[in-house]
């Protein structure tokens, strides 16, 4: 299997140049956000030099605008495994969500179930519970805090015939759990149920088909996979017909503009294509239809999703290994080799006698950078019972993270 080689590609991404004082920059920051290759600064800034302008107009800036548009949507069609039409883009997920919650809200009844988990980024749950107020009933499945995995048994005992939706992250943000979610595909449909996938966390770090796992929508965010602030929801396209966002009167009743909620981040949209471009550059070889069933562009992101997968694996193998031996440390989530292909490379964890920001700021002096706190997912740094102090350290790695680099982080938390 052809190898992925981050010293490669490291001088694509402007960023990791960055020195603190004397030391390199070290960006473990990943799953609040990724760095940008070249190609997507070029993307956005030829955009604002050769095609700002607003859509449907007669004129040729407003013509490439749309092109761009149309562009954007292809991408993220082939990003996902889906038609272009089923694309919708917005400000976030956050934002995104709300807007799907607001119009699955109007069909509602009292008494109708929504079944949220505790593993969950809070983008995933809020826009939920805020459908109480129709006289939704919300229903949260537990996690197994031995190694911060869904419990699947609690979410089939939480279905029943009032259940509308169900709500479950594809990964966990803040430990990396990779979720079944085919399974949970499954057992909602057995209910009756629509499934919301949030896609956020996993997106960089591995492949997604939509059509395989069966879900009614899913959701991510481009700035998480190398690309600007942009949030994609994918969404059957009966249901996007279906439903009635909440919209302008002039906006389309028809396709995915009715639910793109005034004018859109248009040379963002741009990076979004030249960022999908990028990790299919990552794929490109002889005869790569054949060996995934797919073509063109999707064939060249699913090999590049795979050697994505193969290379992060080693780095979390070096990663745990290495932070299960550092004195005084708590870890959080699945910590044995053999089931590393169920998490991605992003690991929570406590140092005694140190609060989750010290260590973060120490870190930070050292050039590395890392989150603190709950990184939004309440509910499971609730039940971890790690809220009230602080939170956890989080590192997450992607694939233009090298093993030096954790060397020194691990060197730094000896």
């Amino acid at each position: 299997m052809q190898r992925l080689n981050p010293y490669a590609l490291r001088p694509l991404f402007p960023a990791l140049a960055e020195q603190v004082g004397d030391r390199p920059a070290i960006f473990f920051d990943g799953p609040g956000g990724t760095q940008v290759p070249r190609q997507v600064i070029d993307a956005i800034s030829g955009y604002l030099a050769s095609r700002n302008a607003n859509t449907h107009g007669a004129f040729l800036t407003s013509q490439r605008t749309d092109e761009t548009i149309a562009a954007a949507h292809q991408a993220m069609a082939d990003m996902l495994g889906c038609a272009p039409e089923e694309t919708v883009f917005g400000q976030n997920m956050t934002s995104l969500t709300f807007a799907l919650s607001r119009a699955i809200g109007r069909e509602l009844a009292p008494g109708d179930e929504i079944v949220v988990t505790r593993l969950d980024h809070d983008a995933n749950v809020a826009p939920w519970r805020a459908l109480e107020e129709r006289g939704a009933v919300i229903r949260e499945v537990d996690v197994d805090v031995e190694d911060c995995t869904l419990d699947l048994a609690d979410l089939a005992a939480k279905l029943g015939p009032r259940t509308r939706l169900v709500a479950v992250g594809y990964a966990s943000n803040a430990v990396g759990t990779i979720n079944d979610v085919r399974r949970v595909v499954e057992l909602a449909r057995s209910a009756g149920a629509l499934t919301f996938v949030d896609a956020v966390h996993y997106a960089p770090h591995g492949p997604i088909d939509v059509q395989a796992l069966g879900c009614d929508f899913l959701a991510c965010s481009v700035y998480k996979f190398f690309g600007p602030h942009v949030g994609v929801l994918y969404g059957k396209a009966e249901h996007l017909e279906r439903l009635s966002p909440y919209k302008v009167r002039p906006a389309p009743d028809h396709g995915p503009a009715r639910w793109m909620t005034g004018t859109q981040n248009h040379e963002g949209l741009a990076g979004v294509t030249a960022a999908v471009d990028y990790l299919a550059s990552l794929g490109q070889m002889e005869h790569q239809e054949a060996q995934t069933g797919a073509t063109g562009r999707r064939a060249a992101l699913l090999r590049a999703m795979e050697m994505i997968q193969a290379y992060e694996r080693t780095l979390s193998e070096h990663l745990i290994g290495g932070l299960l031996r550092v004195p005084g440390l708590t870890f959080y989530g699945i910590r044995e080799p053999e089931r590393f292909g169920s998490r991605t490379p992003t690991v929570s964890f406590r140092i005694a006698g140190r609060t989750p920001r010290e260590v973060a700021e120490d870190l930070a002096e050292r050039g590395i950078f890392v989150w603190d706190g709950n990184y939004y997912a309440l509910g499971l740094s609730e039940r971890l019972g790690v809220e009230p102090l602080g939170g956890m350290v989080r590192v997450g790695l992607v694939h233009y993270n090298t093993p030096e680099e954790i060397d020194a982080l691990l060197e730094a938390l000896g």
